[in-house]
């Protein structure tokens, strides 16, 4: 294994989620859901109830409170997007040792609904804790899934990331939202719901904090699938090194298992709200994640012998 990927695999996203294979599977089976997909999808009339919470680490709510109300809307917003959904209504629970830290995360949750159009219902706050903490819960609907299970062996890998932003200092948050205009920014994600409703894609998933790499991988391993990924085609801001990009949490950041046919009305859906989109890669039968560099490709992850998160394809 190369440097870089041994780096990936030791990014804090990557453990952060490699953690969750000692607690997954005592899940298996409590609920008719499957469990690995960005929100709980529960069968509701004619469509979906999304239900999903972000839970977020302590140095980053202490460091950059502001970003992470933010985050907490955003962030949550993106999880109902990737599963074909529209948001409904967020609530929030925040702890602080005083008002010092509270004050601007509630400050950047309130931002954050009214530039994303999800009103804050309720939640709650305590000012007398140890130190601060943030969660965040949302729910919302989709006619039409889009789920991590449905990727198959001949469909195109498709990352759809907005690259019109910048870093927060030296942290992986790579932020290409504040600033922009509301509408804007839900044109952008409203693309993922018309993918959904349109046939032209049936799965997807949010780029989260274990980067793209990471988030390729639990695709991998909730469709049981393999892919290979061709860095070089993964669309990047200029001047940014690769390392730290395929860690980096992109704001606006999709993966898309997409059939060779559709891939061209894909590309032009996000080309047209300004979003960078490239085909990144193919999905195959082999259940490991190839990366292809400059020195040709290799084996990143074989979940035939390790899992990753412990994801079963069903979890009913």
């Amino acid at each position: 294994m190369n440097a870089r990927a041994a780096n990936l695999r030791a990014a804090r996203g990557m453990s952060h989620k490699a953690d969750l294979h000692a607690l997954l599977p005592g899940l298996n089976g409590h609920a008719d859901v499957r469990i690995g997909d960005d929100c709980a999808a529960i069968p509701d009339g004619d469509g979906y109830l999304l239900f999903a919470i972000e839970g977020f680490v302590e140095d980053f709510v202490k460091s950059d409170p502001y970003f992470a109300g933010y985050c907490g809307v955003m962030v949550n917003a993106s999880d109902i997007y990737a599963m074909g959904g529209r948001p409904i209504a967020v609530v929030d629970a925040l702890w602080s040792n005083g008002a010092t830290t509270a004050e601007p995360a509630m400050r950047g949750l309130a931002d954050a609904a009214r530039i994303y159009g999800i009103p804050i219902v309720g939640g709650h706050t305590n000012l007398r804790a140890a130190s601060g903490q943030l969660a965040v819960a949302i729910v919302g609907r989709a006619k039409k899934l889009l789920t991590s299970f449905d990727a198959m062996q001949g469909d195109t890998l498709v990352a759809a990331i907005d690259l019109r932003g910048d870093f927060r200092g030296e942290t992986p948050y790579w932020d290409a939202s504040s600033g922009k205009r509301p509408e804007s920014l839900r044109s952008a994600l409203e693309i993922l719901p018309m993918l959904a409703e349109s046939g032209l894609c049936r799965t997807a998933k949010d780029i989260s904090m274990a980067g793209l790499v990471g988030t390729a991988l639990m695709l991998c391993e909730s469709s049981k699938i393999g892919l290979t990924i061709n860095l070089d085609a993964v669309p990047r801001p200029p001047g940014i090194a690769l390392e730290r990009w395929l860690v980096a949490f992109p704001s606006y950041g999709f993966l898309l298992a997409v059939a060779s046919a559709d891939q061209p009305a894909v590309l032009g859906a996000f080309a047209a709200c300004g979003i960078s989109a490239a085909a990144i890669g193919a999905c195959d039968d082999t259940q490991r994640l190839m990366l292809h560099g400059p020195d040709g490709p290799e084996l990143f992850w074989d979940l035939n012998d390790t899992p990753f998160m412990g994801v079963r394809p069903k979890n009913a």
